[in-house]
C-alpha cells in the first residue's frame, strides 16, 4: 500500500511539472519568413501568432493573392520551427520525471 501512495505522489509531481512546462511554452518563440524575408511571422510555443511584419514594397502591389500566400507560408514555417523548439523545451522540462518507454510518444501533451 505504501508503494501505491508513493507512486500517486510521484504522479502528482509529474502532473505539476507537465503543467508548468506547458505554461512556459508561451515564452518559446520562432519566426518564419517568406518571399525572401518580405513577410515575417513570429509565433509562440502554443502556436499563437505574436507578430506579422510585411515589407511595404509588397503592400504597394495590387497582388493581394501574393501577399496572402506569403503570409500563409511564413505562418506555416514559423509553426514548424516552434513545434521542434517546443518539443525540445518540453523534453528538457520533464527530463527524469517519466521513464523512457520505447514507442511511447508524449509529444501530444505539449499543449
Amino acid at each position: 500500500m505504501l508503494d501505491m501512495m508513493k507512486m500517486m505522489g510521484k504522479m502528482k509531481e509529474v502532473q505539476a511539472k507537465m503543467k508548468e512546462a506547458q505554461d512556459s511554452l508561451v515564452r518559446v518563440q520562432a519566426t518564419g519568413e517568406a518571399g525572401g524575408g518580405m513577410v515575417k511571422v513570429t509565433v509562440n510555443g502554443k502556436k499563437q501568432v505574436i507578430s506579422i511584419d510585411i515589407d511595404a514594397a509588397i503592400l504597394r502591389t495590387d497582388d493581394k493573392v501574393l501577399v496572402q500566400d506569403l503570409v500563409v507560408a511564413a505562418v506555416n514555417k514559423a509553426n514548424e520551427e516552434v513545434e521542434v523548439t517546443a518539443k525540445e523545451e518540453m523534453k528538457k522540462a520533464t527530463e527524469g520525471l517519466l521513464p523512457n518507454i520505447p514507442g511511447m510518444d508524449l509529444s501530444n501533451l505539449m499543449g
